[in-house]
């Protein structure tokens, strides 16, 4: 409560309690953080090859592009199938420079079908980290691919394994 001291020689000086103040600052707090929700998680959809009698759905060469995860945030992509064409090598933060340019290339070769886009194939190595393959799916995200890369960690093949030795990335 305001309180006023009186002395006879000198002004009056006010004195303000801020109790009420405080009160009132600690109600908006908690109301504001009741009332407002947090943020919901959004995944994205991830999915691996289907093996049903050892056949899988085919995809044509020229629309797949091969992503591998190598160690020290290091990646090699090729389009098309594996040791027909060399694989590039590039840092993680570059890689969606080359998405965006190879999903233009299959839009251009495919302008009447605009299902027929660019399919991702995911390989993480033994050298890659968990962040990698969540920086992938980011970046695929931020290049506007809007079908689930497929995830196959269980085939990589030999020209693979053995370029990615060669370029010390396994």
């Amino acid at each position: 409560m305001a309180e006023l001291s009186v002395s006879r020689n000198r002004r009056s000086v006010p004195k303000v309690d801020l109790t009420a103040m405080v009160d009132l600052a600690f109600l908006l707090i908690t109301f504001f953080m009741l009332t407002t929700s947090l943020s919901k998680p959004v995944a994205m959809d991830i999915s691996k090859p289907d093996e049903v009698d050892g056949l899988q759905e085919p995809v044509p060469a020229s629309r797949s592009m091969t992503i591998l995860l190598g160690k020290n945030n290091k990646i090699a992509w090729y389009m098309g199938e594996s040791g027909k064409s060399r694989p590039v090598v590039e840092g993680i933060e570059r890689v969606r420079h080359a998405i965006l340019a190879n999903k233009l290339k299959v839009q251009a070769a495919n302008p009447d079908h605009p299902k027929k886009g660019l399919f991702i194939i995911i390989k993480p190595t033994a050298g890659s980290r968990y962040k990698n393959f969540v920086d992938i799916m980011d970046e695929l995200r931020l290049a506007g691919i809007n079908v689930a890369p497929a995830i196959d960690d269980d085939h990589i093949t030999k020209e693979e394994q053995d370029f990615m030795k060669q370029q010390q990335l396994l």
